[in-house]
């Protein structure tokens, strides 16, 4: 681990102005940024603490929904009784991702900002990987891809998002809000991470200096769930995930929101289901063709095409827990 500068920031104007220094990184819970700098995939010559600064961790009411502070604490957001009756797909996404203890530490903001990653971007030994080293290839394309993207990869990049709330927020058609020298922005948070035909070394869409404030949520959906499947049923990715959020009215389906994880760069939001559930009685036969339809679009890699029934399954597992809420 090479030397670096470190200062705790009192304000989100000091924040970004310390931030405008060449090789500046933001340190909020730490949980992953210290693990990567440990290994020597991130090696800042700058930290800046805003572990501290105010009215980055409350969630209060917002204009349509709810507003959650990116400093807020996974466990602290996940437990809190407006998102666990009104968004209960966020919730139970919180409390699948991680361990109860980095949970504890961990924050919203900084959640989002996991790495995309594959077994290969986590090497010991330098190995192709346009992640970590722009230009050198991709060597999980023919390799050890077995839990790697079903959609979206390109030749360049086959890695997964690994990050459980950001998939129930893409589902829920968060917001996240910035802060920037040059000006703030709300992102949707089904646009946040980048595909690999975008920009295969980038991870998300922030700019150098920008810092996450803030993740707004819409309307409640209380007919809403999560469902991971991975190896084991505590601190691991998953291998699958889905995160369903529906309303019915007059007995039949008015709208329907899907969303994969681990399953490409980013969430992946299964539009073409959504469509074909509208109009649909829960618990008919045509509900899981709708399902079904959303794959259309998949690609295995030579070692993952299992992962297409398992996602498929588990999206309608998910959607089946919402409809019963």
């Amino acid at each position: 681990m090479r030397p670096f500068t470190y200062v705790k920031a009192q304000t989100i104007a000091g924040a970004l102005e310390k931030a405008q220094a060449r090789d500046t990184v933001f340190l909020a819970g730490g949980t992953e940024l210290l693990n990567w700098a440990r290994i020597g995939i991130e090696s800042p010559e700058h930290l800046v603490d805003i572990g501290r600064l105010p009215s980055l961790d409350g969630i209060e009411a917002g204009d349509n929904g709810v507003r959650i502070g990116a400093l807020g604490r996974l466990n602290d957001v996940a437990q809190d009784p407006r998102v666990a009756s009104s968004y209960p797909v966020l919730s139970q996404a919180i409390l699948k991702a991680a361990s109860p203890q980095i949970r504890n530490v961990a924050t919203m903001g900084g959640n989002l900002v996991q790495r995309t990653r594959c077994p290969y971007f986590r090497s010991a030994e330098p190995v192709p990987c346009n992640k970590r080293a722009p230009g050198s290839g991709c060597a999980a394309l023919h390799g050890a891809n077995e839990r790697l993207a079903i959609f979206g990869w390109t030749e360049e990049c086959v890695a997964t998002q690994p990050s459980d709330p950001v998939v129930a927020l893409a589902c829920l058609d968060a917001q996240i809000v910035t802060e920037h020298p040059d000006g703030g922005r709300t992102i949707p948070a089904t646009q946040f991470h980048t595909l690999p035909a975008e920009a295969p070394s980038a991870h998300n869409v922030l700019r150098s200096g920008e810092l996450i404030t803030a993740v707004d949520l819409g309307a409640p959906a209380p007919r809403s769930a999560y469902v991971k499947v991975r190896e084991r049923q505590s601190y691991e990715f998953a291998l699958v995930s889905a995160a369903a959020a529906v309303e019915v009215e007059e007995g039949v389906i008015s709208r329907a929101r899907l969303a994969l994880g681990s399953v490409a760069m980013r969430p992946w939001r299964l539009y073409d289901s959504e469509r074909a559930l509208v109009g649909l009685r829960p618990g008919s036969p045509e509900v899981l063709h709708a399902v079904t339809v959303g794959f259309r679009d998949s690609h295995p890699l030579s070692s993952n095409a299992y992962k297409i029934p398992l996602a498929r399954n588990t999206a309608m597992r998910a959607l089946e827990l919402a409809l019963e809420a």
